[in-house]
């Protein structure tokens, strides 16, 4: 029978996904990892493969307790605008309270390995899709009920969100002031609707997030 692991895989995973988001994926070593995971260079290829494997495991765990776990709070139990809403403003959120300026780990992949890299390029443009997708189903729905403006087609509005989304992430790890990342997602908030004046009244209405581990919020 094989020996059961005597370490706990979820910490593990958070301290590989520490070390990534720090470093960097080029800049991290498997030494680097073993000693930050607290095992062996043996143990944590048995345990999770090469260090591109154990990479690809923590930006997936990423976006399932980052991004999608967003996506089901908001996009079933708020209108779709305010579902858009509620997503950015927590992004505000999150990059206002991040002291180290880590940014976000997708962008911080897309940055750094989708340029040369196939497979990550592979990876990265599915991730961005599916954000897309959150976006684009969201302005359709509103654009049915009439809560957003009919004037773009939705596909436009979806892909430019992402693009404000991206922006803003870039832009966090610069100038994190919450003034500056609200006026930076405020023209595409005004493209589906949103008024300035009304943004707090929306987002009074967003269901209360449920606690989450500090790797698992961003």
């Amino acid at each position: 029978m094989p020996r059961p692991r005597e370490f706990d895989e979820d910490t593990a995973l958070d301290a590989a996904t520490a070390q990534f988001w720090s470093h960097g994926y080029e800049a991290t070593s498997v030494r680097d990892l073993a000693a930050t995971m607290g095992l062996t260079a043996a143990s944590l290829y048995n345990a999770f493969g090469d260090k591109r494997t154990l990479y690809e495991r923590v930006l997936e765990r990423y976006v399932e307790r980052g991004f999608r776990d967003r996506v089901r709070r908001f996009e079933h139990r708020l209108p779709p605008r305010d579902a858009i809403v509620a997503f950015f403003d927590e992004i505000v959120r999150l990059s206002v309270g991040d002291p180290h300026r880590k940014g976000c780990l997708i962008v911080n992949s897309a940055l750094e390995l989708a340029p040369h890299d196939k497979q990550f390029h592979r990876v990265l443009r599915g991730v961005l899709e599916e954000m897309e997708g959150f976006f684009t189903r969201c302005v359709t729905a509103g654009q049915a009920d009439g809560t957003i403006p009919a004037d773009l087609p939705a596909a436009d509005l979806g892909h430019g969100l992402l693009a404000a989304l991206m922006g803003l992430r870039v832009l966090a790890r610069v100038d994190p002031r919450r003034m500056a990342l609200e006026a930076a997602a405020r023209p595409m908030l005004a493209a589906i609707g949103v008024e300035s004046g009304a943004r707090s009244t929306t987002l009074n209405r967003r269901p209360r997030a449920r606690k989450t581990t500090p790797l698992s919020t961003q």
